[in-house]
């Protein structure tokens, strides 16, 4: 039974630095990868982490080498997406040793494993903060689904292809979506779509396959829908996915960061 963990929006400072001046992102990152450790002997084997963009705040070099310096305590292989607050060429270096990481062009990437494939896209638009996907980016996609016959696949990228009621994160999201859903209409098998960039656990449809965006791992994007609001963050607990694939189709769960009292026995109960 394949299962990967997603974590997202890491969005790593240097060191002795908050985000937003509010949020210590590191702390929250060794926590996720401590919880994630822990959790092991319970929920696995996992054969992968994903990061599904904005690993750091401003892509510096300095922020990318604490980012790997945090997660080198993971008990897991990981691989990562860039989202807008990452700078691909950056990020590109700071990976320059991983056999995954393109050595030009878009950072995308696949891998197989035996239930399903796992398609990372990168929607990085540089000096913005929307995503897009560039043609030599949807012509992976197409060529990667191309060869998966009917096998299942969850595609990876880091900005909701959907708004979500939050005006000034809809503003944002993936741009010209329509070329994305056009090439996952011609795979035959299960796809599932998982993004990140909201800092919330959302989930709907695009293009006839659910989409799961995964909360961030240190703040979330305040839940305010009125016409009127700001951008802002609110200090809710951190959070990850995982997916796996059980009987015939994809199970997401929601995991909180922490170490939470329990298991206690449901007593009477047989």
């Amino acid at each position: 039974m394949t299962k990967i963990i997603q974590i997202s929006d890491t969005h790593i400072v240097p060191e002795g630095a908050l985000a937003y001046g509010q949020v210590d992102t590191a702390a929250a990152l060794a926590e996720t990868v401590a919880t994630i450790n822990h959790l092991l002997p319970q929920i696995g084997p996992v054969d992968l982490v994903i990061v599904t963009g904005d690993l750091t705040e401003h892509g510096t070099p300095e922020e990318y080498d604490r980012f790997k310096m945090l997660m080198a305590d993971l008990d897991l292989p990981y691989r990562v997406l860039p989202g807008n607050h990452d700078r691909r060429e950056p990020m590109r270096e700071s990976f320059a040793d991983a056999q995954w990481m393109p050595r030009t062009g878009p950072l995308d990437w696949q891998i197989d494993f035996e239930d399903f494939a796992v398609v990372g896209l990168d929607s990085l638009t540089e000096s913005a903060a929307h995503g897009t996907l560039e043609p030599a980016t949807l012509s992976f996609l197409t060529d990667a689904l191309s060869g998966l016959g009917d096998k299942p696949a969850i595609v990876g990228f880091h900005h909701p292809p959907f708004a979500v009621g939050i005006r000034a994160m809809d503003a944002q999201n993936l741009h010209d979506a329509d070329s994305l859903g056009t090439a996952l209409s011609l795979h035959s098998g299960q796809v599932r779509l998982v993004c990140g960039h909201l800092h919330r656990s959302i989930a709907g449809l695009f293009s006839g396959s659910l989409c799961q965006v995964c909360p961030g791992t240190s703040h979330a994007v305040t839940l305010d829908q009125r016409t009127n609001a700001g951008n802002s963050l609110t200090k809710e607990p951190g959070g990850m996915l995982l997916h796996e694939w059980r009987d015939d189709g994809f199970l997401t769960h929601l995991i909180p960061v922490g170490a939470f009292p329990g298991p206690y026995p449901f007593l009477g109960v047989s």
